[in-house]
């Protein structure tokens, strides 16, 4: 049975930006502080995977991303996790690309920031570890130049 509060499961997609060995990055706050998270965000019925991340990349970090491949697929079902009570009927499928942006000095604040953006960050990839980034169980995959993801389907993960 379904409990009462939860939602329909929403389908998202979220990019991956290295560069120089840095991750581009939401800046997130909360009442715990700042955290990171991927660029990206909820598809919209009709479009692709691909339309949504071009679109919510432009929204976050105000440049335009060239879609590559198709990384790996996580599950975010909130009631499985303590990240926030608001969360306990939530449930994300995430699909997560390789993606490229032409002038990596073009990011900026996008035109339609997340409620609980404060900006935007290069992460270094070697300082992943002690940085409040979600979701936390693929900051192993990251390399020094890039990331190596063991399997297309993660699960539920945070």
């Amino acid at each position: 049975m379904i409990p009462k509060r939860m939602r329909p499961v929403r389908s998202a997609a979220r990019a991956i930006i290295i560069h120089n060995g840095n991750l581009l990055a939401t800046k997130m706050r909360d009442g715990r502080g700042l955290y990171y998270i991927l660029p990206g965000g909820g598809q919209e019925p009709g479009e692709s995977l691909e339309e949504t991340l071009r679109r919510e990349c432009l929204e976050e970090v105000g440049v335009e991303v060239t879609v590559g491949p198709l990384l790996y697929v996580r599950e975010y079902i909130g009631k499985n996790h303590n990240f926030s009570p608001s969360h306990e009927g939530f449930h994300q499928l995430e699909h997560v690309f390789s993606c490229s942006i032409a002038d990596p000095h073009a990011v900026c604040e996008g035109t339609q920031c997340d409620m609980r953006q404060v900006g935007i960050a290069w992460l270094a990839l070697g300082n992943l570890q002690a940085i409040r980034f979600y979701p936390e169980s693929i900051k192993p995959f990251f390399t020094p130049t890039g990331i190596e993801v063991p399997r297309i389907y993660l699960g539920d993960c945070n």
